[in-house]
C-alpha cells in the first residue's frame, strides 16, 4: 500500500520575508518586521541600509531575537510532526506578493554580482510559478538587463546559462520584452558573445535548454539587421544544421527549422543552407516547419534546383499534402508549383504523379475558395498532365468544383 504524503500549510508569519523558509532564529528590526537571522544578516552585510519588506531607512541596524515567535514556531513544528502519517511532512509553497518581491530583488542583486546558479534556480522557480510573478519581474527595474547580461558574460557555467534561457523563454510573451532584449543584445556590440553562448548551449546543454535557447534566438530576429547578425554566425548555422541532421527530438527540430526559416531572407544565406545540404536533411524529417523552410528556399532558382534534383524531397512533400494544416498545405503547393511551373522540372512532375499527387491537388482545389492556392493547383494539374502516362485526365476542366472520375 502506497503511503500518502502529508502537505502542511505554513502560517505566513512563520516564514522569513527574504528566504520564504520557516524561520529558525527569528529576529526583529527596529521597523517591527521579523526575519530569519541568517537572511537579514546577509542583507545588511551586503551594504543595504533599509528594511527589505518596507524599504524604510534604518536608523539602526541592530536587531533583537523574537523569542515569542520562536517559541510559537517550535510548538507548531512539534504539533505537525505528531500528526498521523507526518513522519516527513512537506510544506506547501508560499505565494505572498509582498514577500516574493523582496526575494526577487535579492536574487537579482546576487545574479548581477556573482551570476550565482543557485540564485538563478530560485528566480527560475519564482518566474515559473505563475503569470503574476512573470508580470512582476518584467516590471521590476533592471530585471531584463540583469538576465540578458548573463548571456553575454564569458566563462559562465552551463547550468547558469540553461536557467537563464529558461527564464527568458518564460517571459518572451510579456509586452515589449522581445524588443528590449533585441536592443540589449543584437543591437549592441555584445551580439558575438551572445551568439557564442547560444552555440555553447546547443553543444553542451540539455534537450530542453537547447529548445529554449533557439526559441529565444528566434524571438530576437525582429528585423533585417537582427536576422543578418544571426545568419552571419557561421558557427551557429553549422551547429543548427548538425542538430537538425542528428537529433531525434521533434520539438528541437521544429525550433531549429523555424529559426532557419526566419533568417533565410537573403540569397546568400539561402545559398549557404543549400550548400550545407539542408534540402537533403529536410527530406528525411518532413514536417510542417520543413515545408515552410522549403517554401522559403524555393523562392530562389538555386533553391528550386536543389529541391527538384532531390526526388525524395518532392515525394515527401506530396506525401504530406493532405496530412498537414492549411498553412502547411499552401507551403507544399508553393514548392510544387515552383518546381513544376517555374522550374519546369520533369523529375518533379514525375514524382507528383508517382505519389498520387494529382488526386491530392484536385482535392485541395475542391476545398479551396478562389485565390492564389487554387490558381497554383490549376497550373499544377495542367503542368503535370503531360507527364501522366498511366492516368488520363480526359476532358477534366480545372475550373469545375468537383473531381470527375476517370
Amino acid at each position: 500500500m502506497v503511503k500518502e504524503e502529508l502537505y502542511i500549510t505554513v502560517p505566513s508569519v512563520f516564514r522569513c520575508p527574504i528566504s520564504l523558509d520557516v524561520m529558525k532564529s527569528p529576529v526583529s528590526l527596529c521597523t517591527g518586521v521579523t526575519y530569519d537571522r541568517s537572511s537579514i544578516q546577509q542583507w545588511l552585510e551586503s551594504g543595504h541600509n533599509t528594511c527589505p519588506a518596507t524599504m524604510q531607512l534604518l536608523p539602526s541596524k541592530d536587531f533583537i531575537p523574537n523569542l515569542t515567535l520562536h517559541r510559537l514556531i517550535n510548538l507548531w513544528i512539534q504539533s505537525s510532526t505528531l500528526l498521523p502519517g507526518a513522519n516527513s511532512p512537506r510544506l506547501l509553497p508560499a505565494t505572498f506578493p509582498e514577500i516574493t518581491q523582496v526575494r526577487a530583488k535579492l536574487l537579482m542583486e546576487k545574479i548581477e554580482s556573482q551570476c550565482c546558479a543557485e540564485s538563478l534556480s530560485k528566480l527560475s522557480e519564482f518566474v515559473s510559478y505563475c503569470e503574476e510573478n512573470r508580470r512582476f519581474v518584467v516590471r521590476f527595474h533592471g530585471f531584463v538587463e540583469v538576465i540578458a547580461g548573463v548571456l553575454i558574460r564569458k566563462c559562465v557555467e552551463i547550468e547558469a546559462l540553461e536557467m537563464t534561457v529558461g527564464i527568458l523563454d518564460l517571459i518572451l510573451s510579456e509586452n515589449g520584452i522581445k524588443e528590449r532584449l533585441n536592443k540589449l543584445i543584437l543591437k549592441s556590440n555584445q551580439e558575438s558573445n551572445f551568439l557564442s553562448t547560444i552555440v555553447f548551449i546547443l553543444q553542451n546543454g540539455s534537450p530542453d535548454s537547447k529548445v529554449r535557447s533557439v526559441r529565444v534566438l528566434d524571438s530576437l530576429a525582429l528585423d533585417s539587421e537582427s536576422k543578418r547578425r544571426i545568419s552571419d554566425s557561421q558557427d551557429l548555422l553549422s551547429v543548427l544544421l548538425q542538430l537538425l541532421q542528428t537529433n531525434n527530438d521533434q520539438s528541437l527540430n521544429d525550433a531549429v527549422t523555424s529559426i532557419l526559416t526566419t533568417v533565410s531572407v537573403t540569397r546568400s544565406i539561402k545559398s549557404r543552407l543549400i550548400e550545407n545540404g539542408v534540402v537533403e536533411i529536410l527530406s528525411n524529417t518532413m514536417t510542417e516547419k520543413s515545408l515552410k523552410l522549403l517554401a522559403t528556399l524555393s523562392s530562389s532558382s538555386e533553391g528550386r534546383s536543389a529541391i527538384s534534383s532531390n526526388p525524395k524531397c518532392t515525394a515527401a512533400i506530396v506525401e504530406k499534402l493532405l496530412k498537414v494544416s492549411k498553412t502547411a498545405t499552401e507551403d507544399a503547393v508553393v514548392v510544387l508549383w515552383r518546381g513544376c511551373c517555374l522550374q519546369k522540372e520533369e523529375k518533379v512532375k514525375e514524382a507528383v504523379v508517382k505519389g498520387n499527387g494529382v488526386t491530392k491537388i484536385l482535392v485541395i482545389m475542391q476545398r479551396e475558395g478562389e485565390g492564389r492556392v487554387k490558381m497554383m493547383c490549376s497550373d499544377l494539374v495542367k503542368a503535370v498532365r503531360a507527364a501522366c502516362k498511366d492516368w488520363s485526365l480526359g476532358s477534366y476542366e480545372t475550373k469545375t468544383t468537383h473531381i470527375r472520375p476517370c
